[in-house]
């Protein structure tokens, strides 16, 4: 049986994802503005127009949060592939995702850096940061193995790590600047990658896509 609904407020678990998304993105414009060692979780719930209670019920304190927005604002690229996609195909299509998802990355990438330079400072957040990176790492690293290109460079788990550092330098030095990091710059990086070949014009690229959550 599905969920019991009220006429005027709806499901319940669509009232809660819409209490978290406020508060997501009431920390983002805090965290943005202040840093995320400035921004205190109450502050976050008087942006949002919530009480403390609220936040509490959703955050049991600001890593928890700051993991939250890391999955909601900076979400892992996901290609858009065709069935039995050759290595070069994957590399193409992680570069045409990438260049999809910079719009949003731009938005989170300051409130990213002050969380980031938090972590380095703060040995348990920087710990839970390396565990879940890990478990994303073997995920990859699991859908090469299973579902990916028959033929890879390198190991597959060595592979995920590569191209992470890859995406995320690119996607930094784009932000800084742009003017050096058009798009045939991204495209050939992961070409170069792929063992070279002729990089696709930016225009006729296929679409990236976001992973929802």
């Amino acid at each position: 049986m599905g969920a019991r609904s009220s006429r005027r407020s709806g499901p319940k678990g669509d009232k809660r994802e819409r209490t978290r998304a406020k508060l997501l993105e009431a920390a983002r414009e805090l965290i943005r503005e202040k840093g995320f060692e400035r921004t205190t979780l109450r502050e976050v719930a008087q942006r949002a127009g919530m009480t403390s209670g609220a936040i509490y019920g959703n955050f049991r304190d600001r890593d928890q949060l700051f993991v939250a927005l890391g999955d909601a604002y900076w979400p892992p690229l996901v290609p858009r592939l065709a069935p039995n996609p050759t290595f070069a195909d994957l590399m193409r299509a992680l570069a045409a995702a990438l260049i999809a998802a910079l719009p949003e990355r731009r938005l989170a990438a300051q409130g990213r850096l002050t969380g980031i330079a938090y972590a380095l400072r703060h040995e348990p957040m920087r710990q839970r940061v390396r565990e879940i990176t890990r478990r994303t790492y073997d995920a990859g690293a699991a859908w090469l193995k299973a579902g990916g290109p028959p033929e890879l460079p390198m190991p597959a788990d060595v592979l995920v790590r590569v191209v992470h550092a890859l995406i995320e330098g690119l996607t930094y030095q784009r932000l800084l600047t742009p003017d050096l990091f058009p798009d045939h710059v991204i495209y050939a990086a992961f070409e170069a990658l792929a063992g070279g070949g002729k990089t696709p014009k930016p225009s006729r690229a296929a679409p990236g896509r976001r992973r929802t959550t």
